[in-house]
């Protein structure tokens, strides 16, 4: 059930953003609160354990495997298309864009302004996620649903130089936009999305059918929904396009993703593969098997969200995220890491915390924290790959 703050009345004038962000933030401080102390807790902690190893914390959070790539697409611009191999238009641009505008405005070096844009767009994330989860249930699961999210195996990844916290924040609100209705927010959040990483495929089709819904039954019969449903896809559409131009040719992107990188779509039969190696052979990295219980376990809140009666709009989405996800060939190390978009599957977790008593609750958050502390440690100091 809504809560009846976030619930929007039949005969409700439409307000603009900036009316309503003030009384949304009053009540999202507390997940906004929690989040920041989850947060700032691993960060800590990996950056004394960083300090233990005679490492560079702080620069690991800036440059670390993709962080590296994107810091240079900052500073020196895309490459030209002469070149396959490790392209970096094979990296989305909003994110490098967002951080070389950081470095312009403000005096650090351009990887740490690459950090703090990630900050930035992990707090809008929080936020985002926490309006969900208190639209769909109550105000305690929309705090409990962004502290999750900043307790996952993978969430060192939210505080680095990585795409995943503003591309949650622009998924977020914009899922919270189709679920309230107001079309040309989610079609512009989406539009975003979709210039921030290839993933925004899982939230476009969304976007774009509730839009279609909203019409077809007459809810709304102004040009609001019509918007949407041309907004949505045009990021993601736009870049590749461009990177079409640049190369010369129409599936320059994907050419350059599967000559250069890899990363094909193969509809599973790599990471299947991948995980029976396990049953073969000693598996020797703690990396596998983290990866392999974030799928699973993705796989069985999918489940709970569809039995629970989730949203149709968040089920779908989730489910879009998992076959992009479990569907790609290469990067198995990594798909842990792809799912942190995913938020919505934490739902049903966040429900049953919820109605646990608080002591418990705190006693369950302070393990998840400890591990999630434990698991940023090795993922960036001890694991060789990318995370």
């Amino acid at each position: 059930m809504s809560h009846p703050s976030l619930s929007p009345t039949a005969d409700a004038p439409r307000t603009g953003p900036a009316a309503r962000m003030w009384p949304s933030l009053a009540m999202a401080w507390p997940a906004l609160a929690v989040y920041i102390l989850v947060r700032a807790t691993g960060v800590i902690v990996f950056l004394l354990w960083a300090d233990r190893y005679h490492r560079d914390g702080w620069e690991l959070l800036g440059t670390r495997m993709d962080g590296g790539q994107y810091l240079k697409i900052m500073i020196e611009g895309y490459p030209g298309p002469e070149t396959v191999f490790h392209n970096g238009m094979a990296f989305f641009p909003l994110f490098p864009a967002l951080g070389r505008a950081a470095d312009w405005l403000l005096p650090f070096p351009t990887s740490t302004c690459a950090i703090l844009v990630s900050w930035a767009g992990a707090l809008a994330a929080a936020w985002g996620i926490y309006a969900v989860g208190a639209h769909v249930r109550d105000r305690r699961t929309g705090v409990l649903l962004a502290a999750l999210w900043g307790l996952l195996p993978h969430a060192i990844i939210e505080s680095m130089a990585y795409t995943e916290a503003i591309f949650t924040a622009f998924v977020a609100w914009a899922l919270y936009a189709v679920l309230r209705e107001r079309w040309i927010m989610a079609g512009a959040l989406t539009l975003l999305a979709g210039l921030t990483r290839p993933t925004a495929l899982a939230v476009i089709p969304v976007v774009g059918l509730a839009a279609l819904i909203t019409v077809v039954k007459g809810r709304d019969r102004s040009w609001r929904p019509w918007a949407a449903m041309v907004l949505a896809p045009l990021g993601w559409l736009g870049y590749i396009l461009w990177v079409a131009q640049r190369t010369g040719r129409l599936d320059g992107y994907f050419y350059i993703q599967g000559e250069g990188w890899g990363s094909r779509y193969d509809g599973g039969v790599n990471m299947v593969r991948k995980v029976s190696e396990f049953l073969k052979y000693e598996a020797r990295n703690l990396d596998y098997y983290l990866v392999l219980f974030v799928l699973v376990a993705a796989l069985v809140l999918l489940a709970i969200s569809v039995i629970d009666r989730q949203p149709w709009q968040l089920v779908v989405y989730s489910a879009l995220m998992l076959v992009i996800t479990l569907g790609g060939e290469n990067y198995y190390n990594a798909k842990a890491r792809f799912l942190l978009p995913a938020f919505a599957l934490l739902l049903p977790v966040a429900t049953s915390l919820a109605r646990t008593k608080t002591a418990t609750m705190v006693i369950i958050m302070a393990t998840l924290a400890a591990a999630s502390a434990y698991c940023g440690v090795y993922l960036v100091l001890i694991w060789q790959w990318s995370p």
